[in-house]
């Protein structure tokens, strides 16, 4: 039984000294100490031992059992120790590298164009109107002097949520509603989305912005229309561009205008942008037609006013040299990025 206590020692300490991982030193302590375990079969043998051979072989067995319970602690706690220092190696932070910079996020260009125009009209004395996208049939066309026959409807085709619901071709309505809920004198700008069932293409979207500004109040006449819209050009595209006023008709208007400016590229000599005729188009405008102040609940013999609507992705791609609307929409971050 010697032999045999002795065998197990030296095959436990080899079998340790070969193990490389946590299972294998589970594995080794079945196969030795467990219920069923090498050195339990030899220990069940003892009964059959004399009384002067029994202590001996009992303190030997004892000693192996001390022995190889050691060597499995230390074996384990080696392992752990190397598995934690590799586990340490990989997860080391290199304080000295360089961080990483987040992404952060940009104003889109066409905020920025309509946060610009705001300042300008509010450094004029203009507040902001809002109103809602889905309007009413009345406000968005019969109250601006265009019933359900006049022929300027065709150029405005918009996309209707019912009979008499559409979503707004421009932000006039929102007019319509100030002058219902605000007597003279009203000076106001009204920036949004609006809508229309136009083809996708380089210059075309079915869904823009616009801004529109309107004024009312006792006097007003074409000259403050003109002083406001130079200065407001002036302001945007330099003090040395030139405005020029054409005749024009708008339902809601009367006397309209189409207003251009001297080609911020080639400065009126004729070029690619402006199509050789050295003046760009960037508004409508025009005295507020009386009917619409009737239809608002405004004196006309009393109040006057002017109004004008710009197209505020054309301002964007005049500015930023964009040749093609649809960029403004696509989220493209390469593109975004830019600005």
């Amino acid at each position: 039984m010697k032999e045999q206590l002795s065998s197990i020692k030296q095959s436990a300490e080899k079998a340790l000294s070969g193990a490389i991982d946590l299972n294998e030193i589970e594995n080794l302590r079945v196969k030795f100490l467990g219920k069923k375990g090498d050195l339990t079969s030899v220990m069940k043998g003892m009964g059959k031992l004399s009384n002067e051979e029994r202590p001996i072989i009992g303190k030997l067995a004892n000693e192996v059992r001390t022995f190889i319970e050691c060597a499995l602690d230390e074996k384990k706690d080696a392992l752990l120790k190397k598995a934690k220092a590799a586990k340490l190696e990989l997860e080391t932070v290199d304080v000295g590298l360089p961080g990483k910079i987040p992404s952060t996020g940009k104003r889109h260009p066409m905020t920025t164009v309509i946060d610009d125009l705001n300042e300008i009209f509010i450094g004029m004395g203009f507040t902001i109107a809002e109103g809602p996208e889905v309007e009413l049939d009345y406000y968005n066309f019969e109250a601006l002097n265009l019933p359900p026959d006049h022929p300027a409807r065709d150029t405005q085709d918009t996309f209707y949520i019912n009979e008499n619901t559409v979503l707004r071709t421009q932000t006039s309505p929102v007019q319509i509603r100030v002058m219902e809920n605000q007597k003279p004198p009203v000076r106001i700008i009204s920036p949004g989305r609006v809508y229309r069932s136009d083809a996708v293409d380089a210059t075309h979207s079915p869904v823009f912005h616009q801004m529109e500004g309107l004024v009312v109040d006792e006097g007003i006449t074409m000259a403050d229309l003109k002083g406001t819209l130079e200065v407001f050009i002036k302001k945007l595209y330099g003090e040395d561009t030139k405005v020029r006023f054409r005749p024009h008709h708008f339902p809601f208007t009367e006397p309209s205008a189409e207003v251009d400016i001297s080609c911020f590229n080639c400065g009126g000599e004729g070029c690619r942008i402006c199509k050789g005729e050295g003046w760009i188009e960037i508004l409508g405008c025009g005295m507020v037609h009386p009917k619409v102040l009737e239809n608002c609940g405004i004196d006309p013999d009393k109040y006057s006013g002017f109004a004008f609507g710009i197209g505020l992705e054309r301002v964007a791609m005049f500015r930023y040299g964009i040749d093609d609307l649809r960029l403004f929409y696509e989220n493209d971050l390469g593109f975004l990025k830019q600005f």
